[in-house]
């Protein structure tokens, strides 16, 4: 039974291997496959999708998917910076309307960011102004950065409704009611929400930022997937802000934005200066402490070390670097334009202990006390920390219902970029969620649907997730590894276990003492040999033979006697060997020696006999 555990577990741990290896080779067979046959996959799964252009269903302020080829109603601004140069302040950065780069929806197209380090402004005006009032806004749009980003946005102005509104001259200062997308630079991955508030007493805007999401949002900007990004203000002002339509942000327009809306009922009187008099010292020197006198301020921090010794073989007058006598001045070498020539400098060969004057070394003072300065206590004439006072806030106001905005009539980009390629599509602006989902289903939901089904197996993602982490192989060997080390250590002990059986189930053979009928038939078969006729020449040689050989097999005659003790023990102990002569049990006593008892006691017999 041992021995089939043995090898069941050994069949079970090879099958194991086995199949791990082939489960590997057949994802990398896979993998080989459907990479060599990548673009015929594109080609199948482009033909079976049925792309038709988003269409809005309900109420919508603006729409836009470029999917006819051409920026009809879009207009490029001609305006430029202030307070920059001519070559820079211009928006001269090209737009173009292209299909993605990667996994294409045919017949899908988007605005395309084409230069870098450029000025864009490019904007279009709303089907009809958004008004402010009791009904939600809702604005989406889809982004891809397909060559990742460096330093650079891809947000949307929401442009407000003035008289002056002019896209022509669309720039970093036209006045606008929100600001809304992501944008990155250095490492500072952001996604903005802003919106300009009107004081109601001085008639300025002033920009409020929404807190910044709690996740992580650099995947959104690396990875090079189409991301969907949506706004929703409520009438109740409140806000949420969702990426790929999972909430990142939510908040209300009250508590959640820096600053706040409505500001604070008092402010400090700018016309309030400190007393002179005024003492914010917490602690103060003791006046009555007096340094000490044996406070010596002159001792130094580091004294030489004195205990030490200049080593034998320091050489004082020998420098510690030597010109290289083996250098040679270069061949183009000119001195009238390079300078004179001088050979590198080396350590000196002969300066194996020191060289140069020696000094001991330096230690710290034991005198050392530094400058003597009283103790500190507590300012018996602190103040505390003075502050101007409070006056009531000329400007104060309250506003209890902030979304209550200025209109915008247009939608804009204007964008600095260090990385083209940045893809903007299916721009749509309404009231209704359930009209902003339909429309992200019809254009979003496409381009995700391609993308998931062109992402590569498991086994190249892991392998490529190693090579951008090289821990991770570590994480892998150990997945791979624990499994057969554990069905490896569980199967082992059983084989030793095993053997330890066997080998104990032999000794106890040797031991196991004979029965009284095992004794009486081996004096059976003693008298039996010995009626029969033998050569008394040839059993004396054999006789002789045989006792050297077991005095050369080292079984002393002690050692049978101690053993025939125990087993008379154990004769004496059994009710069934109480009957019987003394003679024959002293016989068959002097043949339970060893295994071969029986034989050795008619050879001993015999010799008696010769």
């Amino acid at each position: 039974m041992h021995f089939q555990g043995f090898w069941l577990c050994l069949g079970l741990l090879s099958i194991s291997i086995h199949a791990e290896l082939v489960d590997d080779d057949v994802e990398r067979t896979d993998f080989d496959e459907n990479s060599g046959e990548t673009d015929v996959n594109e080609d199948e799964l482009s033909s079976e999708v049925k792309y038709k252009t988003p269409q809005p269903v309900g109420e919508v302020y603006f729409t836009e998917t470029f999917d006819s080829g051409k920026l009809a109603g879009w207009v490029l601004s001609k305006a430029k910076k202030d307070d920059t140069d001519t070559e820079t302040s211009i928006y001269s950065g090209r737009w173009e309307i292209e299909e993605l780069k990667e996994n294409q929806v045919p017949g899908d197209r988007g605005l395309v960011l084409k230069s870098r380090a450029k000025h864009h402004a490019i904007s279009a005006t709303l089907a009809k102004p958004f008004v402010f009032a009791d009904k939600p806004l809702i604005v989406q749009y889809e982004v891809n950065f397909q060559d990742g980003i460096d330093c650079g946005g891809a947000y949307i102005k929401l442009l407000a409704d003035t008289d002056d509104l002019n896209l022509e001259n669309f720039y970093d200062k036209t006045s606008y009611t929100i600001m809304f997308g992501p944008d990155k630079c250095g490492e500072d991955y952001k996604l903005h929400f802003i919106f300009r508030h009107k004081h109601p007493k001085t008639g300025v805007f002033e920009e409020k930022h929404a807190k910044p999401p709690e996740v992580d949002l650099k995947k959104f900007f690396t990875d090079r997937k189409t991301h969907l990004y949506t706004l929703v203000m409520h009438p109740d002002d409140t806000f949420e802000v969702l990426i790929d339509q999972v909430v990142v942000n939510r908040g209300s327009l009250l508590e959640d934005v820096a600053p706040p809306v409505n500001p604070p009922r008092e402010i400090e009187d700018p016309s309030d200066e400190k007393p002179e008099e005024w003492d914010e010292r917490v602690k103060i020197p003791d006046p009555s402490a007096v340094r000490p006198d044996d406070w010596d301020e002159n001792e130094p921090a580091q004294v030489e070390d004195l205990s030490v010794v200049k080593p034998d073989g320091w050489l004082d007058d020998e420098p510690k670097f030597i010109p290289d006598p083996n250098a040679e001045k270069p061949e183009d070498w000119n001195e009238d334009m390079d300078g004179e020539w001088e050979a590198p400098r080396i350590p000196n060969p002969a300066c194996e202990v020191g060289c140069g004057e020696w000094s001991p070394p330096m230690i710290e003072n034991p005198k050392y006390k530094g400058v003597w300065r009283p103790p500190m206590i507590d300012n018996p004439n602190y103040q505390g920390v003075w502050s101007p006072r409070k006056i009531p806030n000329p400007d104060y106001f309250e506003d209890d219902h902030p979304f209550l905005l200025t209109s915008f009539s247009a939608l804009g980009l204007e964008l600095w970029s260090m990385t083209s390629d940045i893809y903007f599509d299916n721009f749509i602006i309404c009231s209704e969620k359930e009209v902003a989902d339909r429309w992200a289903a019809d254009g979003w939901g496409m381009k995700r649907m391609i993308a998931t089904a062109n992402e590569p197996g498991i086994f190249a993602q892991l392998m490529a997730a190693a090579e951008e982490h090289p821990w991770l192989w570590l994480l892998y060997l150990v997945t791979v590894g624990l499994p057969v080390a554990l069905l490896t250590s569980f199967c082992w002990p059983r084989k030793v276990k095993k053997k330890y059986e066997d080998a104990a189930y032999k000794k106890t053979d040797i031991c196991k003492p004979q029965t009284k009928g095992a004794l009486e038939q081996e004096v059976t078969e003693e008298k039996t040999a010995l009626e029969k006729p033998v050569d008394l020449g040839e059993e004396k040689k054999q006789s002789d033979g045989e006792i050297v050989e077991k005095e050369e097999e080292g079984e002393p005659e002690e050692k049978s006697e101690e053993e025939i003790e125990i087993i008379e023990g154990q004769e004496e102990g059994n009710k069934s060997n109480k009957s019987g002569s003394e003679d024959e049990m002293k016989e068959a006593d002097e043949g339970t020696g060893s295994g071969d008892g029986p034989v050795k006691s008619v050879r001993r017999r015999r010799a008696r006999k010769e």
